[in-house]
């Protein structure tokens, strides 16, 4: 009976039960809708939200438009594991990505960094991944480039930063390099007339360059990635 009924889905729909049961085992909490757009090929938060009003009526979800991530998985699906216990709905932290950060050579900043941004760019982030910072005082960066592999962020990846523009050594920093016209994501390190902005990749070279054309933009506080 469950299996006839789950087979009446599109396979659009199959593929969200999917991804939102194998999301909340690993996290325990429910995706967002950009999540589940991401992970399922749909572009559009409109046409998400279509499929997930139709898995409610089809009784796998039940919804609530007051809180983020307002989603419950109620139904069983098919070929999967059993459900654990899923941390209820709650109203998650809201930060802004504002663009993107280069970890590899330095790359012109995208212009509407740091300018005008909309509710279709905020993003639902876990309390834990603040450090107990003023969600106003965050803000998030998509990674573009592989420099920073052994920190354990690859791209594609978004970082969460504090904005701040001073650094200690060993902070991964986001860098605006003003005489470039470019920005960048490293370690920072202070060798007195020189900043040294290493990257955590054994094949890449530290880039080293004046304190006065080094500014601090933000500190890393934490990682999100994507799990597909």
């Amino acid at each position: 009976m469950v299996n006839k009924k789950f087979n009446k889905l599109s396979e659009r729909q199959r593929n969200i039960l999917r991804f939102m049961q194998k999301y909340m085992q690993q996290s325990g909490y429910p995706p967002t809708i950009r999540e589940i757009g991401e992970a399922t090929g749909i572009n559009s938060t409109s046409v998400v939200n279509y499929n997930l009003n139709k898995l409610v009526e089809a009784g796998y979800l039940e919804r609530s438009d007051r809180v983020s991530r307002g989603l419950r998985l109620v139904g069983d699906v098919p070929g999967g594991t059993k459900s654990k216990k899923v941390n209820p709905a709650f109203s998650a932290p809201r930060v802004a990505l504002v663009g993107q950060i280069v970890a590899s050579e330095p790359a012109p900043m995208p212009d509407d960094v740091g300018h005008y941004f909309d509710e279709d760019d905020m993003i639902d982030v876990p309390p834990s991944l603040l450090g107990g910072n003023d969600p106003a005082s965050v803000y998030a960066l998509r990674v573009k480039g592989d420099s920073m592999v052994d920190a354990m962020i690859r791209e594609g990846d978004i970082v969460i930063l504090r904005r701040q523009d001073t650094a200690t050594n060993g902070d991964m920093v986001a860098v605006w390099l003003p005489d470039n016209g470019e920005t960048t994501l490293k370690h920072y390190f202070n060798e007195g007339e020189k900043i040294r902005l290493q990257p955590a990749h054994p094949l890449m070279d530290p880039i080293m360059v004046n304190a006065s054309n080094c500014q601090i933009r933000g500190k890393v506080l934490s990682v999100l990635r994507s799990m597909v």
